[in-house]
């Protein structure tokens, strides 16, 4: 079992892909820098989640600590060897693969999304469904709002401004710093898809 502080990396975009880790606690985020210096975040990790599994021999994204984290640490020959001789792990490995497309098409499906309000409604649904909570409880939402922003492809200011909006409108409530509750989930599901309920109209029309 390996450790690592808060803000530690675990491996950078381009270094070679030896090893394959799986997250024991904690989360974490998986991004990339564009050649313009912006940051672009591809996902979050939590527990379960396994990281570093690449077709290619570099790693293809950075992935770094967001809480303190414990990782499983495996050397990448020898998954693939024991994937291969054993049926039920190679399917487990397809199933992480298959996730991790999932997971990039849940990100596209949300950054098409034409308005702020679309787009942070089904980041919180997203978040709600990845931690397989009941929708009213609260969840748990360890990143910042600037990551929030880096996955979306907003900016933070837009973030901060449309969760206020969501709040004061009563469909959700902040509790504390990272964590958000899910009170009215018919009228965020209704403005994720650009619904026309009453409450998501009388949220549109609302100022942050």
């Amino acid at each position: 079992m390996e450790k690592f502080a808060a803000g530690g990396a675990i491996f950078w975009e381009g270094d070679p892909a030896k090893h394959i880790f799986e997250v024991v606690e904690g989360t974490l985020r998986a991004f990339r820098i564009l050649g313009d210096g912006r940051r672009v975040i591809m996902g979050f990790l939590r527990k379960g989640d396994v990281l570093g599994v690449s077709v290619r021999d570099r790693y293809l994204y950075t992935v770094e600590a967001i809480t303190p984290v414990e990782l499983r640490r495996f050397a990448r020959h020898h998954f693939e060897g024991e994937s291969a001789r054993d049926p039920h792990l190679k399917e487990q490995l397809f199933s992480r693969l298959c996730d991790e497309m999932a997971a990039a098409q849940d990100q596209m499906a949300l950054i098409s999304r034409r308005s702020a309000d679309e787009k942070v409604a089904g980041f919180l649904l997203l978040m709600a469904r990845t931690q397989g909570q009941h929708p009213y409880m609260v969840l748990d939402l360890p990143m910042t709002r600037l990551d929030i922003a880096d996955y979306l492809n907003m900016t933070i200011e837009t973030v901060s401004r449309t969760i206020t909006k969501l709040a004061g409108s009563g469909v959700i409530a902040t509790v504390g710093r990272h964590s958000i509750a899910l009170l009215k989930v018919d009228a965020l599901v209704a403005l994720a898809e650009g619904g026309s309920s009453a409450t998501a109209r009388s949220v549109r029309h609302a100022r942050a």
